[in-house]
């Protein structure tokens, strides 16, 4: 298929959903809907506009920087959002919302776009860095580290997806295209990639000004697949393809499910899917997509097997807030103090893997929980209805991952669109992932 067919494609499935005419233009992705019914579809849409007010209400005007949390419903005169720490992650997420949002035509188009070239703009300019990493958390109005954080080599990616989603987005906008596009080349050109793995062969995931490189690598198979394409890509700081054979790969059985995998929760299955599309590749080692549909399900597997808690309607735990503070849960096997809470970010974030079923959690969840679930932004982060207890607030890279997964399942823009970059289908060859 060439560009004029898959233009073609775009504007007659664009039609069918309703975007207005000028959305046609931009993306290339299929808006082939995926076997959903049009409640669900419809419930889809509202998760997926509430998600993107997060990432536009919550970000600061003058720096593009997304808050890392913010309440849940609206504040009262008595509880003003005053927070500041934003996430260089829940920004990269928000660069992908807004192509989302002027895609679908939630927000003035020209808003959004200034928007964008102003977040790349200050990023390129005025963001603290260190051989191109950025900083885990600032303070969203001035960009000055916060907590004593570290340099994020993996919150650095999915900022660099954001900016690269940006690009390939926006690229042929006419006036602004050229700049957003020539900004998020920079910033990722800027990125010393072989500085963060400190003369290893295994990146470190992070480094501080006081201490150096963290200790810990990433050494197994988990949401990394970004950083080592990203960074197989490069086009000025590159690592050799072999990196991609770097690190383990150890396989998980549970309930007769076979799959790769750490020890860690749902969301090392979903954070590189949402940019990377790998349903048609595989190296010798695996179907990466396959293999997060086997995740998937033998997650949902493990949560049915505590009747006491869960069903076919009530099931997804994975890192989030808790009675007890953020907590890295989930399973298998079970990591935390497991308590009956339900993550809605767990099966929003895998829609694109297990469809039905997840959408038949959330919409359920939607129904019976959204009095006290269910916010400005969506859902809140997590909840225990057992207990009484729904968090009081959202996080910006867990609505992310639901927002830009639902869109995937929708239509398959961000992975058609980003897949255009010349960097990431090099890194893929490199990296072996072909056709098979």
């Amino acid at each position: 298929m060439n560009r004029r067919d898959a233009l073609k494609l775009v504007a007659a499935g664009a039609a069918g959903l309703g975007l207005s005419t000028e959305a046609h233009a931009f993306p290339f992705g299929s808006t082939r809907k995926r076997e959903l019914t049009a409640p669900q579809d419809a419930f889809l849409e509202e998760l997926t506009q509430a998600g993107c007010r997060y990432f536009w209400d919550e970000a600061s005007e003058k720096t593009g920087q997304v808050r890392d949390r913010a309440m849940a419903q609206i504040p009262s005169s008595h509880g003003k959002e005053t927070r500041r720490a934003s996430s260089i992650a829940a920004t990269g997420f928000g660069l992908t919302a807004l192509c989302i949002a002027d895609w679908r035509g939630y927000l003035p188009r020209n808003d959004i776009r200034q928007r964008v070239l102003h977040t790349l703009q200050w990023h390129w300019e005025q963001m603290p860095h260190e051989h191109g990493f950025f900083y885990h958390y600032n303070d969203m109005e001035t960009g000055a580290r916060f907590f004593k954080c570290e340099l994020s080599s993996i919150d650095t990616c999915i900022f660099l997806c954001g900016a690269l989603m940006a690009r390939e987005y926006f690229k042929n906008t006419p006036g602004i295209g050229a700049q957003i596009a020539e900004l998020a080349t920079k910033i990722y050109d800027r990125v010393d990639f072989p500085w963060m793995l400190n003369k290893e062969t295994q990146f470190s995931m992070g480094w501080t000004p006081e201490f150096g490189f963290l200790a810990v690598r990433w050494q197994h198979y988990c949401e990394l697949m970004m950083l080592v394409l990203l960074a197989i890509g490069s086009n000025t700081h590159p690592v050799d393809g072999i990196f991609w054979q770097y690190f383990r790969r150890p396989i998980v059985s549970y309930d007769g499910i076979r799959y790769i995998s750490g020890p860690d929760p749902l969301f090392t299955h979903q954070f590189s899917h949402a940019w990377f599309d790998f349903r048609n590749v595989r190296d010798k080692y695996a179907n990466y997509f396959d293999n997060s549909i086997a995740a998937t399900k033998a997650h949902k597997a493990f949560c049915l097997s505590m009747k006491h808690w869960y069903n076919e309607d009530y099931w997804g735990v994975t890192a989030s807030d808790s009675q007890r503070g953020y907590q890295a849960w989930g399973g298998p096997p079970e990591l935390g103090h497991i308590d009956g809470s339900v993550v809605p970010c767990a099966t929003a974030g895998s829609v694109a893997f297990l469809p039905q079923d997840c959408v038949r959690v959330l919409m359920s969840l939607r129904q019976k929980y959204g009095k006290d679930a269910w916010g400005r932004y969506g859902f809140t982060d997590a909840f225990r209805p057992s207990a009484h207890w729904f968090n009081p607030d959202v996080l910006g890279i867990d609505q992310g991952i639901g927002v830009l997964m639902a869109e995937n399942l929708r239509t398959e823009m961000i992975w058609a669109t980003f897949m255009q970059a010349d960097e990431i289908r090099l890194a893929m060859v490199k990296a072996g992932l072909t056709a098979r």
